[in-house]
């Protein structure tokens, strides 16, 4: 597994805008204030209380030794829980991400129909309730076939294991899809990497200087014509600067 395969195809987007066409900005006038973005469509920032609010300590150690291994400190930046990944999804499976708010989560359940229509399988169970279990689930696994807990594994050893996870060769138990854990896992180390420092992850927006993206700011029309040039800018996050 590629140290940092799971960052290189959104790394290749962000190199890819060096070389788009020239564009000229234009300047938008008029725009009603019917159009403003409401207060539930602004970001919210993570809940900051000093502790975690739905990973018990064993899942923490856990899913910190899973996301470690996706995406491992090396000389590009720092690893998964080193830039606050676990803290990212603890908030966003305390709220209506973990709740399931926004998935369709009612029967029937149809997997071969869900393939072929939208080539991902279907989950009834909340992403809350999907960590709960995949995590207990690769404990016990752990436990069974090493005699001891997951996080006491060899990097070796868990890399194995999560490669067989990706292709789906390993249960896990009848309740679960192996390979849509994986998926999980790394979509949400993914936005934990790489979302706003708001959120909680991106600590000290490490992830945004890795791959050299310059952050939420306002204005980008000074730059956008300066084409494959290093604009050398300090990446900017939604957090309010004091």
């Amino acid at each position: 597994m590629n140290r940092r395969e799971a960052l290189f195809s959104l790394g290749t987007i962000a190199a890819s805008l060096a070389v788009a066409p020239s564009l000229s900005a234009a300047e938008l006038k008029g725009v009603p204030h019917e159009t403003q973005l409401s207060d539930d469509h602004m970001p919210k920032p993570a809940v900051r209380t000093g502790g975690f609010l739905v990973l018990t300590v064993l899942e923490r150690k856990t899913l910190g030794a899973v996301y470690d291994r996706l995406l491992p400190a090396d000389e590009y930046g720092p690893s998964a829980t080193q830039a606050g990944c676990l803290e990212f999804i603890d908030s966003q499976l305390a709220g209506d991400y973990g709740s399931g708010k926004a998935l369709y989560l009612e029967g029937p359940i149809s997997p071969e129909n869900e393939m072929k229509l939208m080539g991902t399988p279907q989950f009834l169970a909340t992403p809350l309730v999907r960590y709960r279990v995949g995590l207990t689930a690769l404990q016990r696994y752990a436990e069974k076939n090493f005699g001891k807990a997951f996080v006491e594994l060899t990097n070796e050893q868990i890399d194995t294991l999560l490669t067989q996870l990706e292709a789906g060769t390993i249960s896990l138990g009848s309740d679960i899809d192996s390979k849509g854990f994986f998926e999980l896992l790394l979509q949400n180390v993914r936005e934990g990497y790489l979302s706003d420092p708001v959120y909680g992850g991106n600590r000290d927006m490490a992830g945004w200087k890795m791959i050299g993206f310059p952050g939420a700011r306002y204005d980008y029309r000074p730059y956008i014509d300066r084409r494959g040039e290093n604009l050398s800018l300090i990446p900017v996050s939604l957090i309010p600067a004091d």
